[in-house]
């Protein structure tokens, strides 16, 4: 019997108790969001990566001018937003802030070669004619479906892309393409079923897109805290029509 009363109490005392650090959490958190101008805390690693996992698709764009990136795309509705609010809220396109000299841009709004790759190279075209350098990249995890291109001053200069076929292969390998071991099909080569050789090189090109977007340009998954975290981009619905 005392055995049991004492467990009874520690019980009670172990509720009591959490019931107290809610309490005083809940507090706390109040208390924070009632001041005007604190700035929300930084987030944890655990945190960036939850809400930043590398897209699949994305745009690099060279340019330190977050203005005349948002010009180019002509944005409907746009609205300044932090990393945060441009990847959790899922916009049509999000411009983050440069970074390194490159701009990023993200969204469900950008075209896919897999789904039109006339609109694609169409679209790349005309946002380097206005921009510069433009790369895209593209890594369907589930399909398999990849891609990458690069382009400059109003010309494509390299361009690869694979969805069951050869949809796209344009220019020569480049370096880090080749440093890298990546390997594409001819628009000759047999379209699906693939063989086992073949689902290799696939898997293997699409693993090496992040490695080539880092040699290109930038990784997103791998962008440091200090930028993740720092100014405000623009998120907004696309004005173009592919």
């Amino acid at each position: 019997m005392p055995v049991l009363l004492l467990l009874l109490f520690s019980t009670a005392l172990s509720i009591g108790m959490g019931i107290v650090i809610l309490v005083i959490r809940r507090a706390q958190r109040q208390e924070f969001s009632s001041k005007p101008n604190q700035q929300s805390p930084p987030l944890s690693p655990a945190e960036r990566s939850f809400y930043f996992r590398r897209p699949s698709c994305w745009l690099a764009i060279k340019s330190r001018n977050l203005s005349s990136v948002q010009s180019a795309f002509g944005l409907h509705n746009p609205k300044p937003c932090s990393w945060l609010e441009g990847l959790s809220a899922e916009p049509k396109l999000f411009i983050a802030p440069p970074v390194k000299g490159w701009v990023l841009v993200l969204g469900s709004g950008l075209p896919d070669p897999s789904d039109d790759v006339d609109a694609c190279f169409r679209f790349v075209l005309e946002l380097s004619r206005k921009l510069g350098h433009v790369q895209l990249f593209c890594a369907n995890r589930v399909l398999h479906h990849h891609a990458w291109v690069r382009a400059q001053r109003g010309k494509v200069v390299r361009a690869y892309a694979w969805a069951g076929r050869t949809l796209w292969q344009q220019g020569k390998l480049t370096s880090a393409e080749k440093d890298l071991s990546l390997k594409c099909f001819d628009y000759a080569a047999p379209s699906e079923p693939v063989s086992f050789d073949q689902e290799d090189v696939i898997s293997s090109n699409l693993e090496k897109i992040p490695l080539l977007a880092a040699r290109w340009s930038l990784d997103p998954a791998h962008i440091e805290a200090r930028f993740f975290e720092a100014d405000r981009g623009i998120a907004g619905e696309p004005s173009w029509r592919f």
